[in-house]
């Protein structure tokens, strides 16, 4: 189990250099994908957090989809009493879908997850590749 480092060692400035070649950067990004595995997945659901807090009509429509379903699912299957009628699950189901489809769209989801994919790859991988494995993995190598 992986657990996360702490960010004196994650963000330890004296470790960082420039691979000599690309077997270098194999190798480290091999060896830091792993060592900071947590680190790096907390990185991503902060860039994720920021994503949803940025475009705040997808982190409505997040949440109005996600509110919808648990809303219905609490009714167990008995219908939707208003003043303007009784609505069935399957109705609300459906209108929830002709609210949330078209805003889904104008949210632009596509493009937020494009720049969380592309944002989360340029941080990892160049942290990854950057950061000089620790002194006592070099020394088990060569043994």
């Amino acid at each position: 189990v992986s657990k996360i480092k702490p960010p004196q060692e994650f963000f330890d400035f004296r470790r960082l250099s420039k691979p000599v070649n690309f077997g270098e950067v194999q190798s480290r990004v091999s060896f830091n994908l792993n060592y900071f595995q947590a680190n790096y997945a907390v990185f991503v659901l902060i860039l994720s957090i920021y994503a949803l807090i940025t475009n705040l009509l997808l982190l409505f429509v997040t949440v109005f989809v996600i509110g919808g379903i648990f809303g219905i699912n609490k009714l167990n299957g008995e219908e939707l009493r208003t003043p303007f009628g009784s609505y069935n699950t399957s109705q609300l189901y459906t209108g929830l879908l002709i609210v949330a489809i078209p805003l889904g769209f104008l949210a632009s989801p596509i493009s937020t997850m494009m720049w969380l994919i592309g944002s989360s790859s340029v941080g990892v991988l160049s942290h990854a590749s950057f950061m000089e494995k620790p002194i006592e993995t070099v020394f088990e190598e060569e043994v």
